[in-house]
């Protein structure tokens, strides 16, 4: 029987929730039997919503959900649930979408939302400090003026439950066809023309806006969509936010240079780094960034292995010995006595981050000095890893080996992606159905939508008939599972086992692309046309209203468009 005034969370398989296992405050996990308890005792709820290698959720971890005086009170107004956004991207998706919809801002983690006792929400914000600092109020000030409000005034805030969910439902034309080019074309003028990547700060890389340009590159030959491709590369693999002595980029800069890195590493961010190297390799040879594309490889099948199973884990910390970024950068005296550094990378005395250096690229360096800055490296304590495997991503960096592999045949990636995909069917491909994570309880349409891209990369380099078979009957499970009729569009999350008190419908490309537009390239590449061009209409309905959310649809449309008129296609261009 559920006992919902203690923390639960010591059983759980997450990093991130295992994280807060010895909270003070009585942590929940997201289940029916929770929901239900709060409904029926009438508790409003507290959602915090995070990942492990978030900087902001240790933060306010420390001060506020370790704080006995922060957590009573929390534990005395509302039913605390805590939730890895990795591990249920479709609750993340909603109360994300909840959030701006009441701050008509961009949200991020910790996402911090309160809820009815419905599970629907009526107040959120993301960071609270424990004492007001920068314009936002104390966390204990918050949650006593939302506690009482909710006491004083439940009927009301209740009825508003409906404005909500309607506030919440996308919105569609009957456009069936628009000039895609230009919509792309005003993305361009948005980007930063000497930097790379959209103009100001924070940066980053957003990479379903290059592979787009690339995709529409390939078909047209336009210069003008090339070049972004090739600064954004040439400035990711040189400044801060590339690891110049492992590889790997971090998750975005704080500052418009590239130059100050989140820490974070990410793997999602890093297979589309190397995705989109070896795409552009394929067009324009560069040696510089071939170097940078096998050492971002290597550093990914070295430092991301969950030696459990051969897969991917999902991300590393910022902080290591509780300070942000300390594992990547480094002082003067430890860089001084290293012979002509100072010609590789910008070593200054006084550094170029809060006292401290990190290695920006003035022209690649010596193994000897890399191999100099490895030793200073490895004295140190690496940050935390999140260890998490998740299926999409693990399927994405299998699309990205084999796409190195087009560029470099000689280093074996495709026989590795072939490894990894047997390592995959073992853990996640159960009973002809697929998992997310290693818990095995709950699946996603980017789960399915990865896999099946995946399963056609290996056909096309491969030509073995098992994987086109597969691919085909995950795309019947996928519509099974995914597909509402009515609206002619993909449901985030499986449709029948939907837990949230509005349905997840996402057109939004976000970390990685969309699984709607995925699996619209998905449908063309198998030839099924009915499917593809159903999708295409439903999601030209949405391009016209958010268009800057929809940039990987782009490509999609124009794929299938192109396909439909039997032009020689592939899904890196048209030749037409």
């Amino acid at each position: 029987m559920l006992n919902i005034n203690k923390n639960n969370l010591s059983e759980e398989q997450s990093p991130y929730l295992l994280q807060h296992k010895n909270n003070v405050v009585n942590w929940q996990v997201w289940s029916k039997e929770v929901l239900d308890t709060a409904k029926e005792k009438k508790i409003p709820i507290l959602l915090s919503v995070g990942y492990a290698s978030c900087h902001w959720c240790h933060v306010m971890a420390h001060e506020s959900f370790e704080d006995k005086a922060t957590a009573d009170l929390l534990n005395k107004y509302f039913l605390n649930i805590k939730v890895d956004r990795e591990e249920r991207p479709d609750i993340d998706y909603i109360f994300q979408s909840s959030y701006q919809l009441f701050n008509q801002t961009g949200g991020g983690w910790p996402l911090t939302m309160f809820l009815d006792e419905n599970g629907i929400p009526f107040m959120g914000g993301t960071y609270f400090p424990k004492i007001a600092s920068h314009g936002l109020p104390s966390f204990t000030e918050v949650i006593l003026k939302v506690g009482e409000a909710y006491n004083q005034q439940r009927e009301e805030i209740i009825k508003q439950s409906s404005i909500i969910s309607k506030s919440l439902e996308l919105r569609k034309t009957s456009v069936l066809n628009q000039d895609l080019e230009n919509i792309l074309q005003n993305i361009i003028i948005n980007l930063d023309k000497k930097k790379g990547g959209y103009k100001g700060a924070p940066k980053f890389p957003t990479f379903n806006i290059y592979d787009s340009l690339l995709y529409f590159y390939n078909k047209t030959k336009n210069p003008n969509y090339l070049e972004p491709v090739e600064l954004i590369l040439k400035q990711l693999c040189s400044q801060g936010i590339y690891d110049q002595v492992e590889g790997g980029i971090s998750r975005y800069t704080i500052d418009e240079n590239w130059l100050i890195p989140h820490f974070e590493k990410m793997l999602y961010d890093n297979a589309q780094f190397v995705l989109l190297l070896a795409k552009f390799l394929r067009v324009k040879k560069n040696v510089y960034l071939e170097k940078k594309l096998i050492q971002t490889i290597e550093f990914i099948n070295k430092n991301f292995i969950n030696l459990k199973n051969n897969l991917l884990g999902s991300a590393y910390d910022a902080d290591s010995d509780g300070e942000e970024g300390k594992y990547y950068v480094f002082n003067y005296n430890e860089l001084k006595d290293i012979k002509d550094i100072e010609q590789y990378f910008d070593v200054k005395m006084d550094g170029n981050w809060e006292n401290k250096i990190i290695l920006r690229e003035i022209k690649p360096a010596p193994e000897s000095i890399i191999s100099k800055l490895k030793a200073i490296r490895e004295k140190k304590n690496k940050p935390f890893f999140d260890n998490k495997i998740q299926l999409d991503l693990n399927c994405l960096w299998i699309s990205a080996l084999i796409s190195a592999h087009q560029v470099m045949p000689k280093n074996n990636y495709l026989q590795e992606a072939e490894k990894r995909y047997e390592n995959l069917i073992i853990s996640f491909f159960k009973k002809d159905k697929l998992h997310h994570t290693a818990s095995g309880t709950l699946v996603f349409l980017e789960d399915y939508a990865y896999a099946i891209s995946m399963l056609l990369d290996l056909f096309d380099q491969t030509l073995k008939p098992t994987y086109l078979l597969k691919a085909k009957d995950l795309c019947k499970k996928t519509t099974e599972l995914f597909y509402l009729e009515k609206k002619s569009i993909f449901q985030k999350n499986i449709i029948k086992d939907n837990d949230l008190f509005h349905s997840p419908l996402d057109i939004s490309d976000n970390n990685i692309p969309n699984g709607n537009s995925v699996m619209l390239l998905n449908f063309s590449r198998l030839g099924m046309k009915k499917e593809a061009k159903e999708l295409s209409i439903s999601l030209n309905g949405y391009l016209n209203i958010y268009k800057s959310l929809m940039v990987s649809s782009l490509k999609s449309i124009d794929y299938f468009l192109m396909k439909e008129k039997d032009n020689n296609c592939t899904e890196n261009g048209c030749l037409i």
